[in-house]
């Protein structure tokens, strides 16, 4: 018992400043190599003509764009909502931008019965998958101790991690026959803690050390590109950092952001060229990283700067959609009454 104290009291001493030096001189090779790949791939990426593609959470925001990018790189889609009203229109853009077939499928991707019918007709329609990719996301703004319903807890689970892995678990076997690609929508949020994102950052940070176990479990027989975003749904204003309409994003998919503008086509355009290239990871916009080196470095910077960025004026903007409690405790104009916690739906 003492020994091993011993040897983790000298290690806590010497490991991390040995680490950060040797990080000092590996810095300049490494980045050499990742350059020289870099322009390998842009060369010799996968080609992902006539190949097929998976893509769920379709119906509309980042989901969209990328069956549309996809599309322009002639593959074969197969598109999974919901609802697949929505799919149809989506569908007939993607022809006209080069997909050579598409294939629409009402499915919720929570019932692992529905991933795998809808990797099963996939398989008996194209007899292939090459990339499958996991865009299904849903957010909240509400803070954790005002919460009194926890009947949501779960469905943010749910959708967040589960909705991921079971499509990924129907879909592997097939994956693995064309050595194809597993692409999963993160964020942020999995390792930059954000008040009021509680759940969704345990959920994010669950599904991410998930693809990342799995990674180094299939050893390249399947590749995992993991493409991290920042934070959509705030601005810079007057030098604060403001949530947008004081938290009234209530409840909202990722993938219900305007599917139109830079934003979510720049991130689509950067998650599809990372697939065919064969990146482990994108991330859009990279400068999040700077506070990586605070999480680990200096975490109470970190933590006093939240403190004096967020919630201007010491006051709390909080969404009291899905909590339980009525609109009209909620600092912030009330839009409706509710007299208890409303559903979760989401809108596909």
């Amino acid at each position: 018992m003492v020994m091993n104290h011993m040897i983790n009291y000298v290690l806590d001493r010497v490991v991390p400043h040995a680490s950060l030096v040797m990080l000092a001189f590996a810095w300049p090779t490494l980045t050499f190599i990742k350059s020289c790949e870099r322009v390998y791939y842009h060369f010799f990426a996968e080609s992902m003509d006539h190949k097929v593609v998976v893509i769920t959470g379709a119906s509309s925001g980042i989901g969209e764009q990328i069956a549309y990018e996809y599309a322009k790189k002639k593959a074969n889609l197969v598109l999974v909502a919901r609802r697949d009203h929505r799919l149809h229109g989506i569908s007939e853009n993607a022809r006209l931008l080069g997909a050579p077939d598409v294939l629409i499928m009402a499915a919720d991707v929570v019932k692992e019965d529905d991933c795998k019918r809808f990797i099963n007709e996939t398989i008996n329609y194209f007899g292939r998958v090459d990339h499958l990719v996991n865009t299904t996301s849903l957010g909240h703004t509400f803070y954790f101790e005002e919460a009194n319903d926890t009947s949501v807890f779960p469905v943010l689970m749910d959708i967040n991690f589960w909705g991921n892995v079971y499509p990924t678990y129907a879909a592997l076997p097939y994956l693995r026959r064309t050595r194809g690609r597993i692409v999963v929508n993160a964020a942020v949020e999995n390792w930059l803690p954000l008040p009021r994102m509680s759940l969704y950052s345990a959920a994010k940070a669950a599904l991410v050390n998930f693809y990342e176990t799995l990674r180094l479990e299939l050893n390249g027989d399947v590749g995992i590109t993991i493409a991290t975003h920042g934070w959509i749904g705030a601005e810079m204003t007057h030098g604060k950092f403001m949530l947008e309409e004081g938290a009234d994003m209530q409840w909202k998919e990722e993938r219900e952001v305007e599917a139109s503008g830079s934003p979510v086509e720049e991130f689509a355009k950067l998650i599809v060229s990372a697939a065919v290239q064969g990146d482990a990871n994108v991330k859009f916009p990279k400068w999040y990283d700077v506070f990586l080196l605070y999480r680990v470095f200096a975490p109470d910077i970190l933590t006093w700067s939240f403190h004096l960025l967020l919630s201007p004026q010491g006051t709390r903007a909080t969404s009291f959609i899905g909590t339980g409690k009525p609109v009209s405790e909620s600092p912030s104009p009330p839009r409706q009454t509710y007299t208890s916690s409303p559903r979760i739906e989401l809108v596909e």
